[in-house]
């Protein structure tokens, strides 16, 4: 995504060395692996919300719609997490949170809103509080940003977001308030996140984690298919209480580990087969959140309209041409010419909303005045080679 997940501060992952003499650029570059997965990431959140509407008696397309919800969102969580290491509650930061995540919920939120009211519901109700389908991610984005320095604080914070996910998780009473399950119960993956390094992701991008991942998928789809008729699918949306799905409340914290250890393996098997060099779709990656934003009005226009419910979609072939469907619609999504059309209201500037920052308005006096100063001035406080003012 791009306001809501790209880097903020100066750190950034470096690229590998062929990466940066084959492609120099001016000014800071943006990382080849990294805007491929965010891509890749958007494209199968698309994929999963159109083989959602079909999964009705077909054990196929459930098998992989499990295998996928098990990392899709839980990658592209823990991609946020990373890029979100240096958020520390300056101004400049805090002004990016609510542009890039806040504003966007609150403009999507009344548009989805009012889309239901004309296409299906017209009395369908307006609530800040009760994200409609996919915006719940933009206020787990805003609560998690939010605890980040406590994060970069404590010092076990990925075993303590685990513990607050599984407590999340044996606690009707969290409500659906902000969709609260899911802020808690996805935490940990952003907090893993926030303790990765750059080492890290070498780890799965080496030759040998490629080839390990394709045994550990294969698994993964056996168990998947396994899986259809013994468990809810509705665990894999970890939006509510175990009590909720018919589980005794003590299966919280077991599912809750089991879930997430998943969602790392599959995660990690993901990011090995992420291409590291760039690619067509490498400049998709900065507009991923134009795409996973406006995708779902498609989606949801569909199951309004019960298109979803075409015969033809109960066959393979109808299944294939929606799987492709998907991938290239949220593709468009995601081109510089629906980001130029959108930008005013997914990424505004806003800088009426802002006051503004009192360092920044002395650095721009400075350097003003060091433009107008005269050159005599200039010189003489210049430094000399060996590091020193000169003195007159």
């Amino acid at each position: 995504m791009t306001s809501s997940l790209r880097s903020h501060g100066d750190r950034k992952t470096p690229s590998p060395p062929d990466q940066q003499t084959q492609h120099p650029r001016p000014g800071r570059q943006r990382d080849a692996f990294f805007d491929n997965a965010k891509y890749l990431a958007i494209v199968l959140v698309g994929i999963g919300h159109a083989w959602g509407q079909i999964l009705d008696g077909n054990r196929t397309v459930e098998t992989l719609y499990r295998v996928l919800y098990t990392f899709h969102m839980p990658a592209f969580i823990v991609i946020s997490g990373y890029f979100s290491r240096s958020f520390d509650l300056s101004p400049k930061r805090v002004k990016r949170l609510i542009t890039g995540v806040a504003v966007p919920y609150l403009v999507f939120e009344v548009v989805y809103t009012l889309h239901r009211r004309f296409s299906e519901d017209p009395q369908s109700d307006f609530s800040l509080l009760d994200p409609t389908y996919l915006l719940w991610f933009l206020c787990a984005l805003f609560v998690w940003r939010l605890t980040t320095p406590i994060w970069q604080t404590v010092r076990w914070p990925l075993p303590i977001s685990l513990a607050i996910a599984a407590a999340a998780s044996v606690t009707p009473s969290v409500g659906n308030d902000l969709n609260m399950q899911r802020v808690l119960q996805f935490l940990p993956c952003f907090v893993l996140g926030l303790v990765l390094r750059p080492e890290h992701f070498q780890l799965v991008r080496r030759r040998s984690a490629r080839i390990v991942a394709v045994p550990v998928v294969a698994a993964a789809v056996v168990v998947a298919w396994w899986s259809v008729p013994r468990m809810e699918t509705g665990w894999f949306y970890r939006n509510a209480a175990m009590t909720d799905t018919g589980l005794p409340w003590w299966s919280g914290a077991i599912v809750t580990l089991a879930l997430f250890g998943c969602s790392v393996v599959l995660t990690a098997c993901f990011f090995a087969w992420v291409p590291g060099r760039r690619m067509w779709f490498t400049a998709l990656g900065a507009g991923t959140i134009y795409g996973y934003l406006l995708h779902g009005f498609l989606v949801k226009e569909g199951s309004y309209t019960d298109w979803f419910k075409q015969p033809l979609l109960d066959q393979p072939l109808g299944e294939i041409g929606l799987t492709v469907l998907g991938a290239t619609v949220v593709t468009l999504f995601c081109t510089k010419p629906v980001q130029r059309a959108l930008r005013f209201v997914v990424e505004p500037k806003m800088d009426w909303a802002f006051k503004r920052d009192s360092g920044a308005a002395a650095r721009g006096r400075r350097e003003q005045e060091k433009k107008t100063e005269p050159a005599e001035a200039r010189q003489a406080t210049a430094p000399s080679r060996a590091g020193e003012k000169v003195s007159v």
